[in-house]
């Protein structure tokens, strides 16, 4: 007999061994195919120094005892792998093909670690996955098109590990989607369309993908999106004008282009991150502000600084071309404490109503400089702005003209 030969024998008689204490014991008898795959599945993966994790996968005894596996009847229905504790060890390997065999699986995890090699495509083979979570370890290669096989997948998170290749079109289509995230990875190629109507969570940021999004890919059900450090392009504003339930909006360091709604800012969007892109036009909101923090650094934006920008407590306006005055409100409101970061510097602002003995409170921080006025009163700015307090004249006639 073969040595491959002896170990099929070997696993087979420690079934065995199962089957007896299990009907020895009146409990409940794992599918063969359930027992085996597990088996698989424990050989491919090993504890990392200081983790214990695989200490009760004693296959003498009842694997629905094991930590990590939930059993419905005799079927696996859950498999969460490694300790869940925050800041454990972890484990390291790669995942076995065997994972597929377990036909009732609904949920996979595993915790951070060194979890290596690529997603078997024998993933796909588990129809009634719903929850799908490998997160921080060392996955490679592409992300498996047949994924889009899994019909009632509701969470996919692959973040934060080494995935290269597109985002499979075909993930895109499956129909009780929720949650995709695929940061911090390595993915190419464009944003698939969403279909699903449930989806609430997008973030696909650090990655280096490309193209544009057509004004119908993502859905109104979406509530957060985080698009940023890509190299994304092209208009937005027909897209973010739909997705009216917005709470978190990421879309900064990529190459967006094209006016930002007005609709936008009545959103109930806590954090906004536009900065670093190549947006134009003129910043409207239609009604005061509710927004905590707006960052629209760094873009192309121009026309005077609405006073409905006055209420939000952190906002970044520096680097763009706005001009004219600083409205009153702005400074009534940094002077009372209510605005904590008010950047607008690098600009071509012509003044501000503040006297230079305005006492600014400390926990507010105020940024004029390289405006196409002196600053009237003197504040620590970022490094990064310069040394340089006012913009050279010649520029500022240059934009008057």
């Amino acid at each position: 007999m073969g040595k491959q030969g002896r170990r099929r024998m070997g696993s087979y008689a420690l079934f065995l061994i199962a089957l007896f204490l299990c009907k020895f014991f009146a409990v409940a008898i794992l599918d063969p195919l359930d027992f085996l795959a597990l088996q698989s599945i424990r050989k491919s993966l090993h504890d990392l120094p200081g983790s214990n994790f695989f200490a009760s996968w004693d296959f003498t005894s009842d694997p629905c005892n094991f930590a990590g596996v939930y059993c419905d009847s005799d079927k696996v229905i859950a498999l969460n792998l490694g300790d869940l504790r925050a800041g454990s060890p972890g484990l390291t390997g790669r995942i076995d093909p065997a994972i597929g065999k377990l036909s009732a699986l609904a949920e996979l995890s595993i915790v951070p670690g060194r979890i290596y090699g690529s997603l078997p495509q024998s993933v796909s083979q588990l129809k009634d996955l719903r929850f799908l979570a490998i997160s921080r370890n060392f996955i490679s290669g592409d992300i498996p098109a047949t994924l889009g096989q899994l019909r009632s997948l509701k969470t996919l998170d692959l973040s934060y590990n080494l995935l290269t290749g597109e985002i499979p079109r075909s993930i895109g289509t499956l129909p009780e989607l929720t949650n995709v995230i695929l940061c911090h990875n390595h993915l190419s190629g464009s944003v698939p369309p969403f279909l699903s109507q449930v989806l609430t969570r997008v973030d696909l940021k650090h990655n280096a993908l490309t193209g544009s999004l057509a004004p119908d890919s993502l859905p109104p059900s979406l509530q957060s999106l985080s698009l940023a450090w890509n190299q994304l392009t092209g208009a937005v504003d027909r897209l973010l004008s739909r997705l009216d339930q917005l709470n978190y909006l990421d879309l900064s360091l990529n190459q967006f282009t094209g006016p930002i709604p007005s609709q936008l800012f009545s959103f109930p969007i806590t954090n906004l991150q536009l900065e670093r892109n190549l947006f134009t036009g003129s910043v409207q909101p239609a009604d005061q502000v509710t927004i905590s923090t707006i960052d629209l650094s760094h873009n192309r934006l121009w026309g005077q600084i609405s006073p409905m920008l006055s209420t939000v407590q952190n906002l970044y306006l520096n680097n763009n071309r706005f001009n004219g005055q600083v409205p009153a409100s702005f400074v009534d409101r940094l002077l009372s404490g209510s605005i904590q970061i008010l950047y607008l510097q690098h600009n071509y602002l012509t003044g501000i109503e503040i006297k230079p003995t305005a006492e600014i409170p400390v926990s507010s921080s105020l940024c004029l400089q390289y405006n196409c006025m002196v600053p009237p009163v003197q504040t620590p700015c970022p490094l990064k702005a310069g040394n340089e307090k006012t913009r050279p004249t010649a520029q500022c006639n240059e934009w008057k003209g």
